[in-house]
């Protein structure tokens, strides 16, 4: 008796042990373009995710961004609702934060002339949005328009070497500096992807991308939100859909998507002036194979980055942690997929954050044969730590 006592406390103790996981879809998988989402926690601990709904992207006019509640009354997600839709125009990824005033700040691109390179950036503030059901009720909407600082000039420090490099990779330079000069291509196509972030300074900073040329930018404002310029753009061949963390010096360090040539892995870019000029972006260690990611700073000072562990497909998505602000990258386990099993399934755009009791939540679209859907997760960082299942 004394040993069955034993190996039942034993086992007990082992399970309590576990590292915290837990994961659902937010919907059925449906037939349904459903992508690039967002999640926040709400100040009363709910959580709310956004995330554009349609029969395809930028060319779908009937493309707009659906949300759905989780609240602690209901312990589940709502059935999805409308948050924006601009008639006759494709609305796609959405991106929310709130701010240090409490405020819910909602991000997106209406895509005008069915090219990423036409999108027009909107954006939304709400004070009242913590009720059980359905979408905020908005104060403010406006525009943000960008006029990248020094894009011409960025463009050839960070290309010019370049040039006269035979074959392809000379010519994207040229074409690049060439682009960089024109003031209508130039200050079109910037928007959203990942979390905006604010400094302590009370800057807010919104990491937005350019398909066009395929580079970075930060939509900065000082006034809470109320006014916008624009940063240096983040140079380089391929980087986009920046992801930006804060070092204990204060320095900035963005991550990014890599649509460039091979090898394919996430860029990186440092900036020492509170995101308003940046490195030009260079290869990191991190696969990828030219889709989102997002990295962020946990409250022990950790950075958990999240992206697809490929240099081609999306069936593998990998959660990955560091102790020393990016420079290794010691512990990592699978979210879904197996890198060495190819299968015909995306799991991809990822959104994290850490809610105020420490638990990790993550979403990322989820596509099997069998529909798509927006995949919840919530994890604590020793779920990672702990690594595969052998």
């Amino acid at each position: 008796m004394r040993s069955l006592l034993l190996l039942l406390t034993l086992s007990l103790a082992a399970f309590a042990a576990e590292p915290f996981y837990k994961a659902e879809l937010i919907f059925p998988q449906e037939k349904w373009h459903n992508h690039s989402s967002s999640i926040v926690e709400l100040p009363n601990g709910d959580f709310l995710v956004c995330w554009f709904h349609g029969s395809g992207e930028r060319t779908a006019d009937d493309v707009r961004i659906l949300a759905s509640r989780w609240t602690r009354k209901s312990g589940q997600w709502s059935v999805p609702f409308t948050l924006a839709d601009t008639p006759g125009y494709p609305d796609t990824n959405p991106t929310m934060f709130i701010d240090n005033r409490q405020r819910l700040f909602l991000m997106w691109p209406v895509i005008v002339a069915h090219t990423w390179e036409s999108a027009l950036m909107k954006y939304r503030i709400s004070t009242d949005y913590q009720q059980e059901s359905g979408p905020p009720k908005w104060e403010h909407q406006d525009n943000i328009l960008l006029i990248p600082k020094n894009i011409g000039a960025k463009t050839r420090e960070v290309l010019g070497k370049d040039v006269d490099l035979p074959g392809k990779d000379g010519e994207r330079a040229r074409k690049l500096i060439e682009k960089a000069d024109d003031e209508y291509f130039s200050r079109m196509g910037w928007f959203t992807r990942t979390h905006p972030q604010q400094l302590p300074s009370g800057r807010i900073l919104a990491p937005m991308y350019s398909d066009g040329y395929s580079f970075g930018i930060m939509a900065i404002s000082d006034d809470g939100g109320y006014t916008w310029v624009a940063s240096e753009p983040i140079v380089g061949y391929g980087g986009i859909q920046p992801s930006v963390v804060r070092k204990n010096d204060g320095s900035l360090v963005a991550y990014l998507r890599d649509n460039g040539p091979p090898p394919k892995r996430a860029q990186i870019s440092y900036s020492k002036d509170d995101g308003m000029s940046w490195t030009g972006a260079k290869d990191t260690e991190l696969l990828n194979p030219g889709t989102s990611l997002e990295v962020v700073r946990l409250s022990n000072g950790d950075w958990l980055a999240v992206h697809n562990d490929l240099e081609q497909g999306r069936w593998s998505l990998v959660a990955t942690i560091s102790d020393d602000e990016g420079k290794t990258w010691k512990w990592r386990r699978h979210l879904d997929g197996d890198p060495a099993k190819k299968a015909p399934v995306e799991y991809h755009y990822p959104s994290v954050i850490q809610a105020h009791d420490g638990a990790i939540h993550m979403t990322y679209s989820y596509f099997t044969p069998e529909g798509k859907s927006i995949k919840h997760v919530q994890l604590a960082e020793d779920w990672v730590k702990a690594g595969d299942p052998k």
